[in-house]
Formats: C-alpha cells, structure tokens, sequence
C-alpha cells in the first residue's frame, strides 16, 4: 500500500516536446503562459533554486511591470494548487531565498532520462558493446515527442530547446555510426533521409547517409545526393563541404573498397571518436600558504557529480591580486585525478591578433577546439557553438576554469549542462546574482590573515635569515595590507637579496610615494594589476574612484563621494556600489545614521592617488577637496545647531558652507546618540589634513563646530590630539583668530578633565588673545569656565561675580551676534547666557542659597526647551530637584529628579544618571519612591 501512495504521488516532468507534467496517471492542467515559463524554469533548474528576478526575466524580459512580483507570487501559489487538484499531497515547490525550488523527491523529468541513457550508451560504445550502445541511444531518442518545450513562450525557453535540440542531434549522429557500425545499413537509409532533410546543413548525417547508400548498393544515389547538397551548400553560404565528406564523395566516384568496408578504409565508423585528452592547468602555485577553507568549499565541488545532478560551478571573486587564480590552480591540481575526461584552462583576456579581444564566441570555438573538434565542424552559429559545447560535456568528467572573466554573458553561455563536468569562473566582479541562479559555490576571496601573511612571507625568504631579522615581517606584511601579490613580491625580492634585511625592505615600503615602484619583482607587480581594473572602467566611474583617494580619512560615505564628483547623493552611491562591485572599494558597515561606509586598500588607494595626480589638475583636485570639506562643516555645523540648540559658545569664520548633502548621512546626529564613532575619526582625519595643507580656517572651524562628536562620546584623547593638530597650524599661519578659538576648545578638553591648573593658563591665553583682537565673545566665554574653577576652589562670591558678568556680556553682545548668525543660519547666542545662567544657580546652590538658585535655574531651564538642548534641559532638571531637596519640597524634588533622569537615560550620560541616583537617595522613602515609581 505504501509503494501504491508513493507511485500515485509520483510527478513526471515532460519537456522534450510539448510541457506536461503527471501525478500518478492523472494530468497536471498547467494554466497560462506565464504559469508554464515559471513552471519549466524550476523544472529545468531541478532542484536549484531560481530567484524572483530570474523568474520576473525569464516571463517578462527587459520591461516587466511594477507588480511583477506579486504577479509571480500569484502564478506559484496557482500552481501549487494546480498540484493539489491533480492528487500530489506532498509539497511541490517551496520559497527558497531569493525566489523558488522545486522539490525533487519522488519526481522524475524525460530530460535527465534522456542524458542518463546517453551517457550509458557512451559507456557502451566505449567498451565496444555496440548492440547495448544502440539500445540505449534509441530508448533515449524514443523519449522526444517533438521540439522541447513545445507551448512554452520566452527567451528563457527559446535557449533551453535549442540546447536540448542540440543535444538530441548529437545523439542521434552516434546511434546512426553505431547501426552503420553494426551493418544495419538499408534500415537506416529512410532514417537518414528524413534527417537530412531536416537538417541539410548537418554533415554528419550527410555523411552517414552517403555511406548507407554506398553499402547498400546505391552508389549513384549517393553521389547525386552529394552533388545536389553541395550544390546547395554553395549557393546559399558560400562554403565548401568538409575535408572529410569531399574524400568520402571522391571515393564513391573512384569505386574505392573504403566506404563500403569500414576495416579497408583505415579507420572506424563508430562514434564517438578517439577523444582528445586535455591538460592545460598553469603550473602549481609555488610555496601556496593556507586558504584552507576555501580549499573545502571548493571541494564541495566534487560531490553528486551524476549525469542528472545539477551543473557544479563555482565563482571565486575579489580584488585585483588577492589570490583568486593561485587559488583555483592550486586546488585543480589537488582534484585533477577526479577529472579523468581533462582539465581545460581558458583565459578570457587574452587578444586574439586579428580579431580583437576574447569574444564569448571565440572562447567557445577555443574549448571545442581543445575538446578535440576539428576546426571545420565548430559551427558559426553562436547557439549552436554553445550546444555543442555542452553536448560534449554531457558524457565527459572535465574540469574547466575560466579566468579573468568580465561579464555575466561570458561566463553564463560557458556554463556546463549537468553535474559531470565542473567550471570554476574566476573574476573580479562580484557575481552574487549568477551564484545564486547557477553556482554550488561561491567564494568572496578576501586578504590574507595576519598569521597565513607571516607564513607565506617566511616560507619564501626565510632561507637564512636570523630570527631577529624575520621580527620585522609582521612589519612587512602590515604595509601589504594582507595582498597575496604585494606579499610575494616582497618576500621575492628579500629571496633574491638576502644581503637585504627584512628591515631594510620595511624603511623602502614605508614611503608610500615609492611603496607601489618597490612591490615589482620577476614580471609581478601589483601596479599593473590594477591597471588592469581601471582600464576597463567608464570615464565617470573612474574619476570617482580616483578623487575618492585625495581626502585622508579612513572610510566615507556616499556624500563624500557627491561632494568630490559635485553630483548627487544618490548618484554618487550608485558609482561607488559599481566600484564595490569591482572589489575596488571595500565596504565597512553600516553606521548608526543608516549611511554605508566604504574605504579603500592602501595599495589601491595609493594607485588612485597616482591617478589622480597624473590625469587630473591641480585646481580640478583642489576644487573637489574643499567641496568635500565645505560639506563636512555645513554637516558638523548642523549636528551643533541640533545638539546644542544654535551656534552658541562657539567662535565662527567666513569658510562659506557647502551642502550637507540629503540622505542618511547628512545627520551626525543620529550617529552621536547611538555611539557611532565613524564620523569623530573621519573628521579628525580631515582636520589633520587640513591642518598639513595650510587650510588653517577651516580646520579650527570644522574642529569648533564638531566638538560635540568628542564631549558627547567622552573620548577626550582623540579631542585633545585633533585641537592641538589644529592649534599649531593656527600658531603657523598667524592667524590670532584661529589660535585664540582653538586655544579656548582645548580649554574645553582640560576643563572636562578637571586639570585646573592646566585650565587656569589656557583661561589666561585665551583672554589676552581675545583681548588683543578685540574679541567680546570670546572674553565671554571664558568667564562661565572661570566661575567653574572659582567654585571648584570653593571662591563661591568671585565664582558669582563671574557668571553675571559672563551673563552680562551674553547680554551685550548678542544683538550684534544674533544680527551676523541669522545672516549665515538664523541663530542667536541664548545658549551662551543660559549657561551662564546654569553657573549662577549651582554656585548659589554651592554656598547654600537654594532659594536664590531656582530663578537662575528655570530661566536656563526655557532657554533649554526654547533651543532642544537636552544636556542643558537635564542638567536644569538635577539642579531643581537638589534646590527642592535642600528646601525640603519632597514631591517637587521627585518630579524634577524623574524629568532629569529620563533626559540623562535619553542622551546617554551616565554620570548624570549617577548624580539623579544620589539626589534620591537623600529623599525620605516615601518621596524616594514614588519619584521611582
């Protein structure tokens, strides 16, 4: 009963004629058009899964609509009832990432029988058992009904038959040579009639034909048959029959013994021919280090290699000397024993003299060739040359890699048909989209980690050398970056120069203007590696991957990219994925903004350096820089404004802004409060180019107005190194402005960090500066730090003193200071007094005057909910709850110690959660607990 229920649920698969499809005997009815592309684009990837993007081509080619993937959805969930309705209880096909997968179990399909009976039947021939050859060719030609794929529409169709019609006339020119073989020439005439009709530019039937007729007596017929066919041939292509069939014809004529006797004629009948058996592997990879996982995913490529598994092809990719074809060649050698049919190794950029560079039609006449087919019977039409390719494959065990392939036409018209032979596509590209449809493996191939680095560098050059020398390969291997080329370069030319210390080589690679003129050794060199890359590359594409380099920053975003290229966003992103697509860029994350960051190797971003300073001028480079860093500043400007509520306690210049640009990057923001810190080290990185450039303003302003990304984060070593990178530059260029700005910001860092005496000369610094220039606002701004070491050195009356006349000169000077900022960004200096203001409420709180602090305390508190500023709102918040806890006003203790807690939680500083925590804990339990409530 249980073997009846499995054979009732049984799917049969017909595609070599019109599609059908049973369960059991009952038919499958198989809707609409589009049900029927889909349902033969799963059959024939058998148990792969196809992608919704292939399926939406495979139905719709280039112009599908905008709801094609509900409408494939659709289709999937009708013919999945379809199914149903026909008796099948399992499930047929199933949602696999990224699209679909029909499941193949208790199911069979006519193509697969149809290979698994030739293959057979090649077995037998090859053993010289002809009788069972033929058999099995005839049972495997019985299973055509027709033109595969009969009543299915679409590209996808369309080349699925033309390959299966292929394979089919390859079948049948060996069953024919087998029966000629076997002497069952007369039965065979009307077969090969009808053939070639069918096919008058076939010649192998042609020729089987002519010796049919000739065995049988029918010389005339077959000397007349040929002359009518060339004549034929001639007139309609202009071409001459084959070396072969003329010597068959001249013998006819001359009544030789050789057609009609095949042992006179000097060689057999019978196909398939003697086989070529290639081996054309490079040479092994010497001292090849590690990649042992690649090795094993690799090797996942030698399992079910059955005539119906599915084609075993894997993609190795990265960038330009990774390793990716020392790789492959080195793990073909290893499995070469698994191929017995040959090894084939095609290099898809070599230039062909008279034609040009390698053509994916060139590619397929160069592996027929070396498959053993003779030059005149490789056909011109692309389709067919593609056909025959995979026909040939089809009862063979071959290894093939293609190298340096660029494309996704080249590599998809050189794949195999089925799981017998293996093809591993070596390129540069990414080709996510051709694994997920076609590949068992993918492999990203990616730098050399630090240990394997070390290990290849020593396997090379360590020939007598003292341990004390190699110390300094971890050195080696660092400025290599991990590049396998770069890496055996360098452990060559230490190899060849062992006078050299490793040293030496280090001191050499550690000037980056000479780094890429060193790494060449032997015809290696990794600059002509990249040229290769970004030859190939359109004129926009490469001038953005050239002016990526001029900026000193360790990874960017795409605005940077819009900024340097002055075009969008969005443009600009798109340029910079195809260069990710090439492995030129690498891509680092995503950050806390949502904004894709990217950075480049330091070979590479080396090489686009050179570029960019040959081919570009120097006002064109100077032009992209300062766009890029205008729009760093217009970015940190509005991270301060949305932070600190303006442009408040911050001295400003006369850069003119750029644009921040719009997407997800064009806010700090978001990044700051969620602890991103890729914007803080871009930055920094900026403000030291800028600083080594003589660009003095815009480095003390891009330092100023991005202070918040240090304060906020605490990381007061990063803050102190960049002010310093940018005072000094102030100091160089005599720019008092610049010095007293940087100067008060350094202030900032020592003040946070409590070093009052540090504090106290860069107050005095400050203040003399300013007050040389004539600077109001800045005097202003020292007087809250001043206050501040007055309270801290508890001289609470002077700490008083200094912040009502830091508030009074808030007062003075900002009409005239809100008049300039509104003209840039439509700000005042209310933060400025507030703080002010905040100081006098804590030194009254300070020497005990809690009922004169709250004034002072909620006017900083309107200005703090006036501006957004939540540090300021929260610090309000904790000093009015210690005013009403000093007053013993317990509920409103609670409620502002609650408000200030949830503020501190909300922008992440934790030492003012501590100082809420205290505050609490000196409230009576009862108010204690319901501000925790």
């Amino acid at each position: 009963m249980e073997g009846e229920r499995a054979n009732s649920d049984k799917v049969a698969y017909t595609l070599l004629g019109p599609l059908s499809a049973r369960v059991g005997d009952e038919p499958v009815v198989i809707g609409g058009p589009r049900q029927r592309i889909i349902i033969a684009a799963l059959v024939l990837a058998w148990g792969r899964v196809v992608s919704v993007d292939a399926l939406i081509d495979a139905v719709w080619g280039y112009d599908p609509p905008a709801s094609a993937r509900t409408q494939v959805a659709i289709c999937i969930g009708a013919l999945r009832k379809t199914f149903r309705a026909a008796g099948r209880q399992a499930p047929t096909i199933v949602t696999a990432h990224p699209g679909y997968r029909l499941l193949t179990e208790n199911s069979s399909v006519d193509v697969r029988e149809f290979e698994k009976l030739v293959v057979e039947g090649g077995d037998s021939a090859r053993r010289n058992c002809l009788e069972e050859a033929s058999r099995s060719y005839k049972r495997a030609l019985d299973l055509w009904g027709g033109r595969p794929l009969t009543g299915v529409g679409g590209q996808l169709a369309e080349d699925a038959a033309t390959r299966l019609e292929a394979k089919r006339l390859a079948a049948y020119e060996v069953w024919t040579g087998i029966e000629l073989e076997l002497g069952r020439h007369q039965e065979l005439i009307p077969v090969l009639s009808a053939a070639v009709n069918d096919y008058p530019q076939h010649e192998r039937f042609r020729h089987n034909l002519m010796l049919a007729q000739v065995r049988s007596g029918w010389r005339v017929e077959a000397a007349e048959g040929f002359r009518a066919w060339r004549h034929e041939l001639v007139e309609e292509l202009g071409l001459e029959p084959s070396l072969s069939i003329q010597q068959l014809h001249h013998a006819i004529l001359r009544d030789e013994p050789g057609p009609d006797r095949t042992e006179e004629a000097g060689h057999p009948v019978v196909a398939p021919p003697v086989r070529t058996v290639p081996a054309e592997i490079p040479p092994d990879v010497p001292a090849f280090v590690g990649r042992e996982s690649e090795l094993r995913q690799l090797d996942a490529l030698l399992v079910d290699d059955h005539i119906g598994a599915a084609p075993r092809t894997g993609f190795v990719t990265g960038m330009a000397g990774v390793g990716k074809t020392s790789l492959v060649v080195h793990w073909a050698h290893r499995v070469a024993d698994h191929f017995p049919d040959g090894q084939l190794y095609v290099d898809a950029s070599t230039h062909d003299q008279d034609q040009g560079p390698a053509t994916v039609h060139s590619l397929l006449g160069r592996l027929l060739r070396a498959l053993g087919v003779p030059g005149e019977r490789i056909p011109e039409d692309p389709g067919e040359r593609t056909a025959l390719h995979r026909s040939l494959l089809t009862e063979r065990r071959i290894l093939i890699l293609l190298d340096n392939v660029t494309s996704l036409d080249q590599a998809q018209l050189l794949l195999t048909g089925n799981g017998r032979s293996c093809v591993v596509v070596i390129g540069r590209e990414q080709q996510e989209h051709m694994a997920a449809v076609h590949g068992m493996v993918h492999i990203a191939l990616g730098l050399m980690p630090a240990g394997e680095a070390s290990a290849l560098v020593r396997r090379i050059a360590a020939k007598g050398r003292s341990a004390a020398d190699l110390r300094a390969v971890d050195a080696l291997c660092a400025l290599c970056e991990g590049l396998p080329l770069a890496l055996r370069i360098a452990a060559t030319r230490l190899a060849v120069k062992p006078h050299w210390s490793v040293r030496r080589l280090v001191d050499l690679l550690a000037e980056e203007p000479r780094r890429l003129d060193e790494l060449t050794a032997g015809g290696l060199e990794v600059r002509s590696a990249f040229d290769a890359s970004y030859r190939a590359m359109p004129a926009n594409l490469a001038r953005m991957f050239r002016r990526l380099s001029l900026l000193d920053v360790p990874d960017f975003s795409a605005r940077v990219g819009g900024a340097l290229l002055e075009v969008s966003t969005g443009e600009a992103e798109r340029l910079i994925e195809q260069l990710v697509d090439l492995n030129l860029l690498t891509v680092v994350g995503v950050d806390a903004a949502g904004a894709v960051r990217y950075r480049f190797h330091s070979l590479l971003k080396l090489y686009a350096g050179e570029r960019v300073l040959a081919e570009e001028e120097t006002g064109e480079r100077r032009a992209a820089r300062e766009r890029a860093w205008r729009g760093w500043l217009s970015v940190a400007d509005e991270t301060h404004r949305q932070e600190y509520g303006g442009d408040f306690a911050g001295a400003r210049g006369n850069i003119p802004r750029g644009s921040a640009g719009p997407g997800p990057d064009g806010s700090v923001l978001q990044a700051r409060r969620a602890g991103s810190d890729t914007e803080r080290s871009a930055v920094g990185a900026v403000v030291r180019q800028l600083s080594g450039l003589g660009a003095d303003e815009l480095a003390w302003e891009l330092e100023m107005s991005t202070a918040v990304l240090f304060e906020s984060r605490t990381v007061y070593d990063d803050w102190q190194a960049v002010t310093e990178s940018s005072l000094m530059a102030m100091r160089r260029a005599g720019s008092l402005g610049g010095e007293s700005a940087m100067t008060f910001e350094l202030l900032s860092v020592e003040m946070r960090r409590l070093r009052c005496d540090r504090v106290k000369d860069l107050l005095g610094a400050t203040f003399r500066i300013c007050d040389n220039i004539g600077e109001s606002y800045g005097q202003a701004l020292t007087q809250p730090a001043v206050a501040a070491l007055n309270r801290i050195g508890r001289e609470l009356v002077a700490a008083m003193g200094r912040a009502e006349r830091a508030r009074a000169v808030f007062q003075k000077v900002g009409d005239s200071y809100r008049r300039l900022v509104e003209q840039v960004q439509g700000k005042g200096t209310v933060r400025g007094e507030a703080y002010a203001l905040l100081g006098m409420g804590e030194t009254c709180i300070a020497v005990g005057l809690a009922e004169n602090a709250s004034p002072w305390l909620l006017q900083s508190l309107a200005t703090a909910e006036q501006t957004g500023d939540l540090a300021l709102f929260a610090g309000n918040n904790l000093l009015l709850g210690r005013c009403c806890r000093m007053l013993d006003r317990a509920l409103g203790a609670g409620h502002y110690l609650t408000v200030a807690r949830r503020a501190f939680q909300q922008i992440g500083m934790a030492w003012g959660e501590k100082e809420v925590a205290k505050e609490l804990a000196l409230l009576t339990p009862g108010a204690a607990r319901a501000a925790s409530a």
